[in-house]
């Protein structure tokens, strides 16, 4: 499907394929395809990854916190923690030094299973970002930003 995209915006009348919302969603379900697809290699899903990927950056995120930017609900977010722990990929505390939160942390299981898949997750964002003009692809990131922020407030 190569039609051609209108540089205006779209209206309720125009063809909604044309829409910035339709191509959004259009791209957002090729990525989750294509990753689902080179996870389940890997015996993972993309939440189990997008969660290790996160606790490698910020080691001791909270399950609210990782349920957030893994764009899961809480109860999703802990079945997944819970999954990650006892395949021993994740270590927690058993109980919170204060309030719920339990932090967590990527364990040296967890940094090689990681560390095994981030190739084939990054070949995807590689072929994504090969299908557009190198001088655009700091703008696209800028623009992704912008769209997710007006939509945020």
């Amino acid at each position: 499907m190569n039609a051609r995209v209108p540089t205006e915006p779209s209206g309720p009348t125009d063809d909604v394929t044309h829409h910035v919302g339709y191509l959004l969603k259009r791209a957002q379900a090729a990525l989750r395809g294509a990753m689902d697809r080179v996870l389940r290699e890997h015996g993972m899903t993309v939440p189990q990854y997008a969660t290790l990927e996160l606790l490698a950056l910020h080691p001791g995120m909270s399950n609210a916190d990782l349920a957030r930017a893994t764009f899961v609900t809480r109860q999703s977010g802990n079945v997944v923690l819970r999954g990650l722990q006892e395949a021993g990929l994740i270590a927690r505390p058993a109980t919170a030094d204060h309030g719920r939160a339990r932090p967590a942390r990527l364990t040296e299981m967890g940094h090689a299973r990681l560390t095994a898949v981030q190739a084939s997750v990054y070949a995807i964002e590689q072929r994504m970002v090969e299908a557009i003009p190198p001088q655009r692809v700091a703008a696209l990131l800028g623009d992704l930003d912008r769209i997710a922020a007006a939509l945020e407030d």
